[in-house]
């Protein structure tokens, strides 16, 4: 892979070399490799073989997870997202000691792995929201709750400028990856302001099925608004929106 520089970008094939842009600029490759119907079928492409149906597995694991929490991740996610939390789930994937090679899988995995993922790399939660909060998981009753003690907004939220309001939203997933089904409930405080003046406690609970065996998940998040002439705006279309997963249970 080489990158483009000059004036004039190509995009296209010209002989052996591709031309395509990407979020790194313009880049330029070589067309090569080796048959597909060699790495299919020759035993010399057995361990690419198995790496491939994991990433496969990890790929459609994390696109049932994004489904399930689509709700929330409108308005808060970067433009990575896909493949980042694809390498995570391939990491998942090979935690699982009990399947063999090219079978391993996310519900004999470690989904646990996933605690504290960011949906959003430009607008993190870790890096926003300092107020205390206690997130749960309750399987016998099917509740995934998140509560905040009353806080101060000035203080414990770092928002993004131009930021006059805000709210906390949150959601509760029960995820079947082997049937590619899934349970979510998601919840939001009112749009508060973002001043010197305390707030209530927030309280969310999320219900899903009682005693699930499935992994269940629970993310948190915020959202940003800019009031103007009466009329709440999402901040810069939610570009900055931190959203992530805080609490993980892998089921039973």
């Amino acid at each position: 892979m080489a990158r483009q520089k000059g004036i004039i970008k190509l995009k296209g094939t010209i002989g052996d070399i591709t031309f395509y842009k990407t979020q790194d600029g313009h880049l330029a490759r070589e067309k090569g490799g080796i048959d597909a119907s060699r790495i299919k079928n020759d035993p010399a492409f057995q361990r690419t073989r198995e790496n491939g149906s994991e990433f496969g597995r990890a790929g459609n694991a994390g696109k049932i997870l994004r489904t399930a929490l689509r709700a929330l991740l409108l308005n808060s996610a970067d433009g990575r997202m896909v493949s980042r939390l694809t390498q995570q789930m391939v990491k998942v994937i090979q935690a699982d000691v009990i399947s063999v090679r090219g079978l391993r899988n996310v519900i004999d995995g470690e989904a646990e792995l996933l605690t504290g993922f960011e949906f959003n790399i430009r607008g993190k939660l870790g890096t926003s929201l300092f107020a205390p909060f206690v997130g749960a998981i309750d399987r016998a009753t099917g509740n995934i709750t998140v509560d905040l003690d009353s806080f101060i907004p000035a203080n414990m939220i770092a928002a993004p400028s131009g930021t006059t309001h805000f709210k906390i939203i949150s959601a509760g997933a029960e995820i079947d990856f082997e049937t590619e089904t899934f349970v979510e409930a998601h919840s939001e405080s009112d749009i508060l302001p973002w001043d010197g003046t305390a707030t209530a406690a927030i309280n969310q609970v999320n219900a899903v099925t009682p005693a699930s065996t499935k992994p269940l998940f629970l993310a948190l998040g915020v959202e940003f608004y800019q009031e103007v002439n009466g009329q709440m705006y999402p901040l810069k279309n939610g570009s900055y929106n931190p959203l992530a997963l805080v609490k993980v249970d892998g089921g039973v």
